[in-house]
């Protein structure tokens, strides 16, 4: 994700970033910072410990089919934790060629987009530390014809059965919905935009590679 100034110009997983929710004092929308990982209520420590040999579980995105159900982010769903997270662009892995090539996204518009996102507070319980944090909601987006180009694909899959997921720019129109709208409001505003909404190529300027499975804001 393309953040605003003062942070990186690129935040990959666990870094720290923006997201926009209404305030819980006085229902207003307030910007908060946060680590991009939602940490759940369980955690010990604000980001997974790393084990030798082991893929670091990670969630800065979270699928939409089993958000209702995972234990980190179902307590939040539940309880409409919902936000939005500004970026001017994000990246996608293109595996078009046999190696990853980093796409951007940008709106043709030059302006930022708004993303379906999902925020939660823990509370260090050894220090009393509050630490605030969201994760970006994701779609199936096997059906689209530009957003399913993305990631790599899985040779054990038919092309049209890829269930490759896609973050949710959330259409400006939507974003009061998201924020408090029903949850049933709320899934209906959960639309992937069709392919003339994006300006999107490989990037020039691609950073190093994240950590597989995510995607960078």
């Amino acid at each position: 994700m393309e953040s605003p100034a003062p942070f990186a110009r690129d935040i990959g997983p666990f870094g720290p970033g923006v997201f926009i929710r209404p305030s819980r004092e006085d229902g207003n929308l307030e910007e908060v910072f946060g680590q991009w990982g939602l940490i759940g209520w369980f955690a010990k420590t604000p980001q997974p410990a790393k084990k030798p040999g082991q893929r670091t579980i990670l969630t800065n995105n979270a699928r939409f089919k089993t958000i209702h159900k995972l234990a980190t982010y179902k307590a939040p769903w539940a309880r409409g934790q919902r936000c939005i997270i500004p970026a001017w662009s994000y990246l996608e892995p293109n595996w078009e060629t046999g190696k990853n090539q980093w796409w951007r996204f940008r709106r043709p518009d030059g302006q930022p987009w708004g993303m379906a996102g999902l925020w939660n507070t823990w509370i260090d319980k050894e220090t009393g530390e509050v630490h605030e944090s969201y994760t970006m909601v994701t779609l199936n987006c096997d059906d689209h014809p530009l957003l399913r180009r993305m990631h790599r694909p899985d040779p054990d899959r038919p092309e049209t059965m890829q269930d490759k997921r896609a973050v949710v720019p959330l259409h400006p129109d939507a974003f009061e919905i998201w924020l408090r709208g029903t949850v049933e409001e709320a899934v209906s505003a959960l639309v992937l935009p069709p392919s003339e909404s994006f300006d999107a190529g490989p990037d020039k300027v691609s950073p190093k590679a994240p950590p597989p499975q995510s995607s960078l804001l």
